[in-house]
């Protein structure tokens, strides 16, 4: 009889997040899922039979050590995403230790073949708002939150390349939803979906790099976008269906009128 294919494990971290509530069970379709954190994350009765999870404070480097044993993917969404975050209380252990202590350990497993991780439109938020940031436009961070997610890009950077260890960062664009008050024009050129996460970090673990270190942006298919996904698109196969401006906007609104 042939042997039964085996899937592949992916570690994510941040599942009780905004983004990593909608990550989880779209991963445990796919993927054997192991959630770390500092406490358990609630869970779906139904998805609690189809995770394990491990409770585990990253921002001690004796507490990492050995927790990517088995682990073919990682997928790094905790962190403190507040743009007020003090850099002490907060950003440091959060998302600058925490960060460190995983990467150095991805680089040092001998079976984590991808680290996909979080990075934010925070890292280019000081650009004006009439400027359609690339990737390969220089950082230019509006707030420390902003900064540390410059720090994970260019630690990534480093560690692929004096490793040969694949990263693949997503400069995340607005994924808090648009309600009422927040269809501002502002939200709309930013917007990325739940729908549209998904596809981006399924692309991000199954597309072919060419080399190591790879940075995208993540935002819908909106009709004018904050961010260029171009890139995204040529590299990753990213291919976005929803638009923030249909959706939301006055392309919503006008449509609406002549029906």
């Amino acid at each position: 009889m042939a042997k039964e294919h085996q899937r592949e494990t992916v570690m994510l971290t941040g599942a009780a997040g905004q983004i990593g509530e909608v990550m989880t069970p779209y991963l445990a379709k796919q993927y054997d899922l192991v959630l770390v954190d500092k406490e358990k994350t609630e869970l779906d009765a139904s998805l609690k039979k189809q995770v394990r999870q491990i409770e585990r404070d990253l921002s001690d480097p004796e507490q990492t050590k050995g927790l990517l044993k088995d682990i073919d993917y990682v997928v790094h969404l905790a962190g403190d995403p507040r743009p007020d975050a003090d850099f002490y209380d907060s950003l440091l252990d959060a998302n600058f230790k925490v960060t460190f202590n995983l990467f150095k350990e991805a680089v040092e497993s001998t079976q984590v073949k991808r680290v996909v991780f979080a990075s934010s439109i925070h890292a280019v938020g000081g650009y004006p708002l009439d400027t359609q940031v690339s990737v390969d436009m220089y950082p230019r961070p509006a707030d420390l939150y902003g900064v540390s997610k410059v720090y994970a890009e260019v630690l990534a950077s480093h560690l692929a390349f004096k490793h040969d260890q694949p990263f693949i960062g997503i400069r995340i664009g607005g994924f808090d939803g648009i309600d009422g008050e927040q269809e501002t024009l502002e939200n709309l050129i930013k917007y990325l979906s739940p729908k549209d996460m998904c596809h981006l970090v399924d692309r991000c673990l199954k597309a072919e790099m060419k080399r190591p270190f790879l940075l995208v942006n993540g935002v819908s298919n909106n009709t004018y976008n904050r961010l260029d996904i171009h890139q995204a698109r040529e590299e990753i196969q990213y291919h976005p269906e929803d638009n923030a401006f249909e959706t939301y906007g006055s392309f919503k609104e006008m449509t609406d009128d002549t029906e």
